[in-house]
């Protein structure tokens, strides 16, 4: 269920020395399903967006309002106005993963992107463990956007939350995203288009908005740590490392747009254009409103101090009014809800296209869609794992812990696959054949990703008390690197007990 190695010959023959499709979409939709058959695969989700709606899902992940919210307050009270300069570091670092990632998504426009590359270009064992640690990734991802969700419903309801009623509102909200995404990538389409309307309206119209009208310190305030530095034991470096951790979050959903591949007309071209568009625009909102809100806001000090633990909130509210609350609490739990609603979408293509070669547990049943083309078994799946993984939200507030899983496990599959990459490049086993190729440019960024990436996976999983609250349990301060830990051991533990490279190496040779 491969293609043929892209090392050969054929890896080389010039687009053009290709028949050209006839124009139109029905040979648009034709191409892509001759591409797909090539690739070992039949069309079995329905492929209706177009490049707009597939940056539309990346987009909807990576989410400015999520990013912001996530890592704004841990940000400020680890390193004061001064972890702002993180921002434009990590994206980046991050675009170093965009590249090597169009190139392969261009080459192999399928769902499942870690565990498809990998299996092709450094077999099956490895595409096997690097698709079952994205997947967890996902999934965690999922639990970490719910987990933030959860208290901007209690905010729109004026009701106090609890820990226990955190883990419950989130777990409905997981719940709700997965009914939504039942009917099919038309109705989530929809769904995402509003959160992404809510996002300009919550992040580049108060962006510019607190940016233009509303300043109350002048830019000299981002050479400032307000002593925030004093939780890294008085190191201004240590602080900054911390905040490249967190700070890692608000770039890394990107590859939602290759978990739709599949269903996207003229994947090839239009994944990989999709994934800088997602990357680059999210980027610059980020970075765009975290400045925007720390010259907006009335009092930073009160943050690095713990005394505000909702510095966005605050400085919208004192800038615009007590009037605002309500409505912008309404703009950022749509926003909030869009994101959920996508990442739940791009985790259940991801287990769909692993249960579909039958190396998934309960592949007979993950692996079905329903009559609206719904991967619906990857959908109950995901699902369950992430409401599962909402149980160390229990015993004491865990956004930095959540935060710390939910990055460290995401960047370890972009590590793998950018180490796949250049091992597979450097061999001569790989040669990119598709619409994107770089040459000996591709090569040196590829080395970069790597290198980008390997800090970043050790970055966020030393385990650091300052992301997580005073006097919690040791496990939310070893949160990154027991939530890598337990992926990867049940991983190698699945694949030494039931071997499915086996069934993959059996499948390639048919």
């Amino acid at each position: 269920m491969s293609e043929p190695s892209s090392s050969g010959p054929a890896a080389t023959v010039p687009p053009a020395a290709a028949p050209q499709p006839v124009a139109g979409p029905a040979a648009t939709r034709d191409a892509d399903a001759a591409r797909l058959g090539d690739l070992g695969y039949q069309q079995e989700l329905r492929r209706s967006l177009g490049v707009l709606g597939n940056i539309s899902m990346g987009f909807a992940v990576v989410s400015p309002v999520v990013a912001l919210y996530a890592v704004s307050m841990v940000g400020t009270m680890i390193a004061g106005p001064a972890w702002v300069w993180a921002l434009p570091v990590v994206l980046l670092g991050q675009c170093l993963v965009v590249n090597v990632y169009a190139e392969l998504a261009s080459q192999w426009p399928l769902t499942g992107g870690p565990y498809q590359w990998g299996r092709r270009l450094l077999g099956p064992s490895f595409g096997w463990m690097s698709g079952w640690v994205w997947q967890f990734a996902v999934m965690f991802g999922n639990t970490t956007v719910a987990y933030l969700a959860a208290p901007w419903v209690f905010a729109l309801v004026g009701v106090a939350p609890t820990p226990g009623t955190m883990v419950a509102v989130a777990a409905g909200i997981l719940f709700g995203c997965m009914l939504v995404n039942a009917f099919g990538i038309r109705i989530l389409s929809w769904f995402v288009s509003l959160g992404i309307a809510a996002e300009a309206v919550a992040s580049v119209l108060v962006g510019f908005a607190l940016l233009l009208f509303f300043r109350e310190h002048g830019f000299a305030l981002f050479t400032r740590t307000l002593g925030a530095e004093e939780l890294s034991g008085g190191s201004t470096v240590m602080a900054f490392l911390a905040v490249l951790a967190v700070a890692g979050w608000g770039f890394i959903g990107f590859d939602a747009c290759v978990s739709t591949a599949e269903e996207t007309k003229d994947a090839g071209r239009q994944v990989p254009r999709a994934m800088w568009w997602a990357l680059l625009s999210v980027g610059v909102v980020v970075i765009l409103n975290a400045i925007a809100v720390a010259l907006a806001h009335p009092d930073p000090a009160a943050v690095v101090a713990g005394e505000d633990l909702d510095p966005v909130t605050t400085a919208v509210i004192s800038s615009f009014g007590s009037w605002s609350d309500k409505p912008f609490v309404l703009v950022v739990l749509i926003g909030f809800l869009a994101c959920a609603m996508a990442s739940q979408g791009g985790a259940a293509r991801g287990v769909y296209s692993l249960a579909r070669d039958g190396v998934f547990p309960f592949s007979r049943y993950v692996r079905k869609v329903n009559r609206r083309q719904a991967p619906i078994g990857g959908l109950v799946a995901s699902t369950v794992v992430s409401c599962s993984a909402l149980l160390l939200g229990l015993n004491a507030t865990a956004i930095g812990s959540l935060i710390a899983v939910g990055t460290a496990a995401t960047f370890l599959p972009f590590f793998l696959v950018s180490l796949a990459a250049l091992i597979a490049r450097l061999r001569g086993t790989w040669v990119p054949s598709g619409h994107i190729r770089q040459g000996a440019k591709g090569t040196l960024l590829n080395v970069l990703a790597v290198l980008w990436t390997a800090f970043e996976v050790a970055n966020v999983c030393w385990p650091r008390a300052i992301l997580a609250p005073p006097g919690a349990p040791w496990y939310q301060v070893w949160a990154g690197l027991l939530g890598t830990g337990v992926v990867i051991t049940a991983g190698l533990v699945y694949l030494l007990a039931r071997r499915p490279q086996d069934k993959l190496r059996a499948a390639e040779s048919a």
